[in-house]
């Protein structure tokens, strides 16, 4: 936890533990070459960014990167358990910064014994510092043209769901199903009171991204906010390629949801927790902020879907194979904690974007950067295959 450091000196190190490699540091707000600061969660952090698709086999056929795949601080994390992976969307090819981390709430917090930055200018004076410092202070020295924001899904208690759907799933037989849509830990998070909260709860980590912009330096004009909806991480029920009956979607496919709870998540949970972002980003009031539309982002590419499978099951021979991107999942499988154990997987990574997720989310970071010009537009596969020159999963951007 590095309590013995002081928080200058934390923060300081910061700045330089988020920086793309080999990519020269600009000069302040308007100086040098236009960057890109990511901030928010996991799904922007670059979580479960290690492995490349699925495999029940052995996970080195899946491990892209290996065990180094979150170190942002030399030979380890700056922050324990942050997840900043090297394949995150931040680094699209000019000066960047990733300050987001795995767990992330719109303020921050301890989860646990971890320190997790919030979107706001927390000090706590033993060397714990809020994303919206960490900006504050890297947007003085380094010209920052765009800020992507991904923030909210664990205000809504995203983990627990997922956790709650699970084990419903593993705990009731297919004749009488013990669906998560109607149990009480899950729907609280759903109320109209909590939605108003949670909506200006993310209005207000925004303003915070803001106010940080500002203390750097910038007129809004100079930069944009860029908020991220979340995509679909499962297809709706009778997209699945496991049966109900049996265990088979967890204990094979790491996807333990009834069909009925998998239609719910993206028929009532996911379009909730995105209309709220886009709420709550339009509630801020702020002429420079942009919406990049990620719902539909991996549609033919989700945990389980029909149309991928696990590596093994499409005759690949590891992640490098020919093809593996286009047929197998962008989506971690859902991890417990007997299939976890002691592998080299961690329960965290479960249910986000892998690395072929986080490059596609990569891509689609680029056009929406639009060579230092930032907008908005939806970004999804489509009918998208392949790869760019850069690795990276082909997208569709439309402004």
């Amino acid at each position: 936890m590095h309590r013995s450091l002081c928080a200058a000196a934390l923060a300081a190190a910061a700045l330089t533990f988020g920086l793309a490699p080999g990519v020269a540091s600009a000069d302040g707000p308007g100086v040098g070459t236009a960057g890109i600061v990511t901030v928010g969660d996991s799904f922007i952090s670059g979580e479960a960014g290690r492995w490349a698709g699925s495999s029940n086999a052995s996970s080195s056929r899946a491990d892209a990167l290996g065990a180094s795949a979150y170190w942002d601080a030399g030979s380890g994390e700056q922050i324990t358990r942050c997840h900043r992976s090297s394949a995150a969307e931040a680094f699209i090819g000019v000066p960047a910064a990733n300050f987001a981390c795995s767990g992330a709430l719109t303020a921050s917090s301890y989860d646990g014994d971890n320190w997790k930055p919030g979107l706001d200018f927390a000090d706590d004076g033993a060397g714990h510092v809020g994303q919206a410092k960490l900006l504050k202070s890297y947007a003085q020295s380094n010209n920052v043209r765009m800020v992507s924001v991904s923030i909210g899904g664990n205000d809504f208690g995203f983990g627990g769901i997922v956790q709650q759907c699970v084990q419903n799933f593993l705990t009731s037989p297919t004749w009488w199903k013990d669906y998560c849509r109607d149990d009480s830990s899950v729907t609280r998070h759903f109320t109209s009171a909590n939605v108003t909260a949670k909506t200006a709860a993310i209005k207000n980590a925004l303003l915070n991204v803001r106010s940080a912009m500002s203390q750097a330096g910038y007129a809004d004009s100079a930069y944009k906010i860029v908020v991220q909806t979340y995509m679909s991480p499962i297809p709706r029920g009778s997209g699945f390629r496991y049966k109900e009956s049996g265990y088979s979607r967890q204990s094979t496919g790491g996807c333990g949801f009834w069909s009925s709870d998998a239609d719910w998540a993206n028929d009532v949970a996911l379009p909730t927790i995105n209309a709220a972002v886009r709420n709550a980003a339009a509630q801020t009031g702020l002429s420079n902020v942009r919406t990049l539309e990620l719902a539909n982002a991996f549609t033919g590419r989700r945990l389980c879907e029909n149309t991928v499978g696990l590596l093994e099951e499409k005759g690949l021979a590891t992640w490098q194979s020919p093809g593996a991107s286009d047929q197998t999942e962008w989506i971690n499988q859902i991890r417990t904690v007997t299939t976890a154990g002691s592998s080299p997987y961690y329960i965290q990574e479960s249910i986000h974007p892998n690395y072929w997720g986080q490059l596609a989310l990569r891509n689609c970071a680029r056009s929406a950067f639009n060579a230092g010009n930032p907008r908005g537009g939806t970004c999804s596969r489509g009918s998208a295959t392949g790869r760019n020159t850069r690795g990276e999963p082909n997208m569709t951007f439309t402004p």
